[in-house]
């Protein structure tokens, strides 16, 4: 199981959901659960999210692999968990 790499903002409308999102999917199946998220907001670490190819948060990274950007809904947020479970 591979690390997941979330961009947000404090504020940001889509984030919010998207971390809902996560809450939802990790407690309907307890294996989500054990998948980390590096959250990086990127206002409080500006240099580092400019590291990165993305323009929208939320952003998801496995490695340096973009697995979605932007506006997020539950089927997105677990094809970026599944990825990070069965993804070689």
């Amino acid at each position: 199981m591979k690390e997941i790499t979330m961009f947000v903002q404090k504020y940001c409308p889509h984030c919010i959901l998207a971390k809902k999102h996560i809450a939802q999917l990790r407690a309907e199946d307890s294996r989500y659960s054990a998948v980390q998220i590096r959250e990086i907001d990127e206002s409080e670490q500006s240099e580092l999210a400019n590291s990165y190819d993305y323009w929208y948060v939320p952003s998801f990274y496995l490695g340096n692999k973009k697995l979605h950007e932007g506006h997020a809904e539950y089927e997105d947020i677990k094809k970026v968990f599944d990825a990070a479970l069965f993804d070689e």
